[in-house]
């Protein structure tokens, strides 16, 4: 099974740092996930208007289209994830990630910012029909020391039940087909 796990920002190391702890503990719970990084920051993005797609965007959409799951990793700005998360999206066909799971974690500066997983990410997923796990992990910046490494013994355990619930989606949904007698 092909897990991508997504660094939806352009800059910052937080939300990278928070992927590789799950990534850790997805691998200590099954070693036979194909797990793939994938950083915005390594790609040239460009905003959907239309034109034709560079490169980047292309390969941006066939990895997507290819992972069996996804971890999507955020932080939150101004209250709301980074238009560069919302404009890949926005690039994916609405059946790209219909009945795999999904994993969210995400990072802010304030404590209240978590909503903004429930009041604008988890409706995006839902609009994909992704099966969103219920227990995701919103992290602060206090949560992290000067090189970005996850201090709180919290959130070390809240990221392992995440795993453990992610990989028991992705379990689950092995038998699931992923194309639907609807035509929705």
């Amino acid at each position: 099974m092909k897990i991508l796990l997504v660094d939806g920002t352009m800059f910052g190391r937080k939300t990278g740092a928070i992927l590789e702890q799950v990534e850790q503990y997805i691998k200590e719970l099954d070693a036979s996930f194909e797990l793939e990084m994938m950083h915005f920051s390594q790609y040239k993005h460009q905003i959907v208007d239309g034109s034709p797609l560079n490169d980047d965007m292309k390969k941006l959409i066939q990895q997507f289209e290819e992972a069996d799951a996804y971890i999507i990793a955020t932080p939150i700005f101004q209250a709301s994830i980074p238009g560069v998360l919302k404009n890949a999206f926005d690039f994916l066909h609405p059946k790209t990630m219909r009945y795999k799971p999904v994993s969210i974690v995400a990072n802010g500066g304030t404590y209240q910012h978590h909503l903004v997983v429930e009041n604008q990410l988890k409706p995006i997923l839902d609009y994909f029909r992704a099966l969103v796990t219920p227990n995701y992990v919103y992290t602060h910046t206090s949560h992290f020391d000067a090189n970005n490494t996850i201090v709180d013994a919290d959130v070390h355990s809240r990221l392992r039940e995440l795993a453990r619930v992610f990989v028991q989606y992705c379990e689950m949904s092995k038998n699931l087909p992923k194309e639907t007698i609807d035509q929705h």
